[in-house]
């Protein structure tokens, strides 16, 4: 019967099942050959007192040398097997545990670190390899030769074997307890390496934000301290293990102690032969290492089972958007509505009865204030957010009747914040487009205005951009943002402030490519400056959740309310830069 904590490896124990009898079958014939090393000892030992010739005395060498090569032998298969066997389940894991987190939606990385969720994926994970692997193998020695010892020990002699498992229960009494105190310690443990994790992580990313604030030395003190706390915790453990191994030891010695003295007044008055006491307490010497090691054993089993729980906590998170079991529609045409959308994040409102049409093929600029909710209104079209149903339709029908796959495979969405990866400006452009020719990379840079800059750089598109793209300027992040989405060839195109970081001039060059690419594709633009709003079919103004204005240019400058007084700021502001 399997423990509680250790089922959620059941899958992968059983995938390896038949590794695991290869490595059982191992184990016992290793422990076999070194359980009947005390016998030819003490056969020696008894010779010594009758008749021992030089042809016995070969014999009982060629008997321990031939015991020595198949010990070893299958000590070695033994790991070779195991330990293998632990490391392949560590790449399960890994892949299984990177997969899971692809599918989990946007909001969970909302509420978690990125440095929380790597430590589980390393630190965590290696926990767990060591159950699986060394506190196996070196349990299964344990066990197979302690049942092995105890059977010829008691051959020996009962009452000998009963006083040297005299302290056995003590030990159990002992190892539970400290196993205990181990599980918990080591979580706290755990938990502040994630927060040191989720630290550096963050320092790392934001170097450039901590040296304008100057706020190195800030940082070093709170690391410092994290740090600090960290080495804390961690020495309370090893205090316990430092606790743990005296004792077993000295228990063992107890054990040991007994056994001498009992033994030997044995064998003074008779009743017990000394080639038999010298395998007996050879028995014992061998023992010595079996329990030292279930100390170890007790510390990887309670650190495993710890990470275990981290790592399964991962695992039990379901993904709140994706399919519906009837979804099915995977072709559209790129009409999109919303009626009568409400939507809250925390059960605070941030759209409220909105009401929507953008028809196929047409362009809709959404402009207004900094929290009027227009980010979070574009979220929900690609299902980054999920609104309630019947709430958002495309072509008609409801969102959810859309796999999630086909349904981002026909967007372009270019969010407010700029990702890109540290790779190649060419697969960042190629970006879930594998089979992407040069040409076309070349031409949606050049749609995106960003093509004659890449092709300037020393090694073109083969430049490595730096994490997150550090090493491209903000407009150039942006513009290579666009060319990716514009690659996909979408029905749907989204630029959340895409063009924030770019010039006015670049700014129509890329409007006026846009018109071009975007023929008979919906087109939606969310933006604070009415020079790339103003040429849309319709322009929606939204203001505290709600739709207030919607038109042309022209009818909302006729309005003379929220996007005219936006238009009469901008131009005074063009106005006054030019003096």
């Amino acid at each position: 019967m399997i423990p509680k904590s250790l089922r959620p490896l059941l899958p992968y124990l059983k995938r390896y099942r038949w590794g695991f009898i290869a490595g059982a079958l191992c184990v016992v014939f290793s422990n076999g050959a070194w359980v009947l090393v005390p016998k030819v000892i003490g056969n020696a030992v008894a010779d010594l007192n009758t008749r021992v010739t030089v042809a016995k005395l070969l014999l009982f060498a060629l008997e321990m040398l031939g015991l020595a090569a198949v010990r070893a032998t299958f000590l070695f298969l033994t790991r070779w097997i195991v330990i293998g066997i632990s490391r392949d389940i560590e790449f399960d894991l890994r892949n299984d545990l990177f997969a899971h987190l692809e599918t989990l939606s946007y909001s969970y990385y909302q509420r978690t670190r990125t440095g929380d969720v790597m430590a589980r994926m390393t630190n965590d994970l290696n926990a767990v390899r060591m159950l699986l692997g060394p506190a196996i193998m070196y349990s299964a020695n344990t066990l197979v030769f302690t049942a092995a010892a105890l059977s010829f020990m008691v051959h020996i002699s009962p009452k000998l074997t009963f006083y040297a498992f005299l302290p056995l229960p003590v030990v159990s009494i002992v190892i539970q307890y400290f196993g205990r105190r181990i599980h918990e310690r080591f979580e706290r443990i755990q938990a502040m390496f994630s927060e040191i994790s989720a630290r550096a992580q963050e320092n790392f990313s934001g170097a450039r934000v901590i040296r304008a604030y100057v706020q190195e030395e800030a940082e070093i003190k709170s690391f410092e301290a994290a740090n600090q706390e960290y080495v804390s915790r961690s020495l309370k453990l090893v205090r316990l293990m430092g606790m743990l191994w005296p004792k077993l030891e000295f228990m063992l010695g107890l054990a040991m102690v007994l056994v001498l003295w009992i033994g030997g007044r044995e064998v003074l008055a008779g009743r017990m032969e000394i080639g038999g006491f010298t395998s007996f307490t050879i028995y014992m010497m061998q023992l010595t290492f079996p329990v030292i090691a279930l100390g170890w054993v007790v510390n990887i089993f309670q650190r495993g089972t710890a990470s275990l729980v981290r790592l399964n906590e991962i695992m039990l998170e379901q993904p709140e958007i994706k399919d519906e079991p009837e979804a099915s529609i995977r072709e559209i045409g790129g009409e999109i509505e919303f009626r009568g959308l409400n939507f809250a994040y925390d059960g605070t409102p941030v759209l409220c009865d909105v009401n929507l049409r953008i028809p196929a093929g047409t362009s809709m600029a959404i402009v207004g204030p900094t929290g009027s909710g227009k980010s979070t209104l574009m979220s929900l079209i690609p299902r980054i957010y999920d609104a309630a149903p019947g709430m958002v339709m495309i072509d008609g029908r409801p969102i959810r009747d859309f796999s999630i796959a086909a349904l981002r495979k026909n967007i372009g969405f270019v969010p407010q914040e700029t990702f890109l990866f540290s790779d190649r400006i060419r697969d960042n452009i190629a970006l879930g487009v594998e089979s992407a020719s040069d040409q076309e990379i070349h031409d949606a840079a050049a749609a995106a205005s960003i093509a004659n800059e890449i092709e300037e750089f020393p090694e073109s598109y083969r430049t490595m951009v730096g994490e997150r793209g550090i090493t491209l300027s903000g407009g150039q992040k942006q513009r290579t943002a666009i060319a990716r989405a514009l690659i996909r060839n979408p029905r749907i195109l989204i630029l959340d402030d895409a063009l924030s970081s770019v010039d006015t001039h670049t700014e129509d060059k890329i409007l006026n490519h846009l018109r071009e690419v975007m023929q008979d594709r919906t087109t939606i633009f969310i933006s604070h400056r009415v020079s790339t709003v103003r040429n849309a079919d319709c322009i929606a103004v939204l203001h505290d959740g709600r739709i207030v204005e919607t038109g042309t240019h022209e009818e909302l400058i006729a309005l003379n309310g929220y996007y005219s007084e936006l238009y009469n700021k901008q131009l005074l502001e063009e106005e006054l830069a030019e003096v």
